[in-house]
């Protein structure tokens, strides 16, 4: 059925909305685009490859994704990664092999979206947890400041890992080129003052412009200052990956597509709005995918959608991707027209932007947050941040993953059983705690309460518990309450029945409350129903605390069977 002229029309975007799009796009681009460069130099590559990151990604994004306003280019992680896998690729840093193995990475990234979309993959964006994200993301921060600081001083050092490097830059420091430095200070105080009293403004455009011009204007390079160099003007130039390669950079490629769809999900559900339609894995992993296939045969770098960028897009008043397409236009105009210019920008002011907008990924309040709530998760947190300063990115990724499901393997195999008492005066059933001394609990009868699923992983460790309790408090009666269980497996379910079988020889009696459908049926389909009758299934634990003051006042005893 056709739409009706009036449907097509309130479809179609207001002129004030179209406006606002302009303004965040052209605002956005003035930060996307000198930061692209910038960390272009991350991963050790041309400069120009951060404009082509800012062009192909984007626009393909911008066409495919479910985020309104997220602005996809290349990010810092992103950077450290891909510099850290094309090293090994090509140590010597060819300039022809490096743009081969760039497109061959890109691609793997892309091709590795794209069959995880085909495989429904999304939810292993959630295979990483907060606390472990928070400390990997300040492995790599500490990572990516330490790597430019030989560019702030003007200095070279051969990498060999995180804490070698620091000793060689301290013995290196007496080699600073003090012009060097100062033009990195500069950089820094237009960075952080224009940050610091208009947020969000265009400062890398104003820091980049001011640089460019000084190195014209007193000849920084003959004063030792590092420049960027020739950047070739106009659209990059087809380059299809090398498949000898993709043996090599396969594993790197899948710690890339992992973050490349954490960052780019992280950031997209960041800033939708409460209107805006929900943000799809399983679409973003088909936009992001394509955005890296499409970007690889153009010399583009691997992407994913960044969080700092995003919110420039969404402080200048975008509302849709039509916002991306306008920056993406801009990156073209730069490739176009600037090219020349760009290439009297100073190394250091290039590694000052860098380090300015990484510095965000070490974040101490997250992990003082992290500790006041669980110390084990703030432990995670620190073992990934050590995991990547001392086995590199790339294996700190692997070690991220790992961590995450220790914590998840350890979570799940030592559930906790809680005691159930009453609030006194209301009909409130609580875990006992300290906190609640008055709660009451009602001699003879025991109710315990385990929560999460059981399976053969913790049900021996659940068991161990519920022996402790029974031996410690000595009832008559005990009352299993499955309310807070949302599955059992069939070895835990045999170690009930076998259970009950020993408690009920040693004169306890088991009762059993508070099951949801799911786990009734398969309490039925074992027969254990049948075991304990229906006068032991109960709907939930107040009708196991009513029944048993009524018992208690008959004066009669429980039988131990039915």
């Amino acid at each position: 059925m056709s739409q009706s002229p009036m449907a097509t029309k309130a479809s179609e975007p207001s002129p004030p909305a179209l406006r606002f799009d302009v303004v965040a796009g052209l605002t956005a681009a003035a930060v996307v685009l000198p930061k692209a460069m910038a960390y272009a130099t991350v991963a050790g590559l041309p400069v120009a490859v951060g404009l082509y990151t800012a062009f192909i990604p984007m626009v393909i994004y911008a066409l495919l994704g479910s985020s309104r306003v997220l602005s996809v280019s290349t990010s810092t992680t992103l950077a450290i990664l891909a510099g850290t896998q094309l090293g090994l690729v090509v140590p010597d840093g060819d300039p022809a092999k490096l743009i081969t193995a760039t497109a061959t990475l890109t691609a793997l990234v892309g091709a590795m979206l794209v069959l995880a979309r085909l495989l429904r993959l999304g939810f292993v964006a959630n295979f990483i947890s907060v606390p472990v994200l928070t400390g990997f993301k300040a492995g790599i921060g500490l990572v990516i400041v330490l790597d430019q600081v030989p560019k702030l001083l003007g200095i070279h050092i051969t990498k060999q890992g995180f804490f070698l490097d620091v000793v060689s830059i301290v013995h290196h420091i007496p080699e600073t080129s003090l012009m060097t430095l100062a033009v990195a200070a500069a950089t820094f105080a237009v960075l952080i003052g224009m940050e610091r009293l208009w947020p969000h403004s265009p400062a890398p455009l104003v820091a980049v412009g001011g640089a460019i011009a000084a190195a014209w204007f007193f000849g920084l390079q003959m004063l030792g200052v590092s420049l960027v160099g020739l950047i070739p003007q106009g659209f990059p130039s087809l380059t299809l990956p090398d498949a000898s390669l993709i043996e090599q950079l396969l594993p790197g490629a899948l710690g890339i597509a992992l973050m490349s769809f954490t960052e780019t999900i992280a950031a997209g559900r960041a800033f939708a709005r409460p209107g805006d339609p929900p943000v799809d894995a399983n679409r973003e992993l088909i936009a992001t995918g394509a955005g890296n296939l499409a970007g690889a045969l153009f010399g583009a770098m691997p992407s994913g959608g960044g969080t700092s960028q995003t919110a420039v897009v969404r402080a200048a008043g975008g509302q849709s991707q039509k916002a991306s397409l306008v920056t993406a236009g801009t990156a073209v105009a730069t490739m176009l027209l600037l090219a020349p210019i760009l290439g009297l920008l100073p190394y250091a002011t290039l590694a000052a932007v860098v380090i300015v907008y990484s510095v965000g990924l070490i974040q101490p309040a997250e992990f003082g947050a992290i500790r006041k709530v669980r110390t084990m998760e703030f432990r995670w947190a620190l073992i990934a941040c050590a995991g990547v300063l001392v086995f590199g990115t790339l294996k700190g990724i692997v070690v991220a993953i790992i961590v995450s499901l220790i914590g998840l393997a350890s979570q799940t195999a030592h559930p906790r059983v809680y005691v159930i008492g009453r609030k006194r005066g209301a009909d409130v059933l609580r875990p006992l705690s300290p906190e609640h001394p008055d709660d009451e609990t009602f001699e003879g009868l025991l109710i315990l309460r385990p929560e999460g699923r059981l399976f053969f992983v913790n049900a021996q460790y659940v068991a161990d518990q519920v022996r402790a309790l029974v031996a410690q408090y000595k009832p008559r009666v005990m009352v299993v309450d499955m309310s807070r269980v949302p599955d059992i497996e069939f070895s835990a379910l045999q170690m009930l029945i076998e259970g009950e079988k020993r408690w009920a020889d040693r004169g306890l009696v088991c009762w059993v409350a508070g099951m949801n459908p799911g786990v009734l049926e398969v309490v039925r389909a074992s027969g254990f129903d049948q075991a304990l009758g229906r006068e032991r299934l109960l709907f939930n634990a107040r009708e196991a605390i009513a029944r048993y003051q009524a018992m208690q006042a008959a004066g009669g005893t429980p039988p131990a069977t039915s």
